[in-house]
């Protein structure tokens, strides 16, 4: 597994506005092949960045998203720079060990996920 995480800092007055890019995405990130997950952390602190978590069957399917119609499509009008408190930060990982529940879990952003 591929494991990619976007931290992003954003500027306080504008979290609902980057959470609501997320709620209404214009890709459909969930039916790209090899796509396993998708999480968007918020911050419990403003001084700290949002966490975009996506999980990948391999990096080759992490590429081939990048490269398609619904990634630039997904990336579109971004928000003004003043909505960010600095540069962001892309970090990829080979997932080596995870634990799952059967648990069912609504998130706030109105993914089902089970974890």
């Amino acid at each position: 597994m591929f494991c990619v995480m976007n931290r992003v800092p954003v500027a306080p007055e504008w979290r609902h506005a980057f959470e609501e890019r997320f709620r209404r995405r214009a890709g459909q990130v969930e039916l790209q092949a090899g796509f396993v997950r998708m999480a968007v952390l918020r911050p419990m602190s403003e001084d700290t960045p949002y966490v975009v978590e996506t999980l990948w069957q391999d990096r080759a399917a992490f590429e081939a998203w990048v490269g398609s119609e619904d990634f630039r499509q997904a990336h579109a009008n971004p928000l003004p720079k003043e909505a960010y408190n600095g540069e962001g930060k892309m970090e990829s990982f080979e997932l080596v060990a995870s634990a799952e529940t059967s648990i069912s879990v609504k998130t706030s952003i109105s993914i089902e996920t089970s974890f």
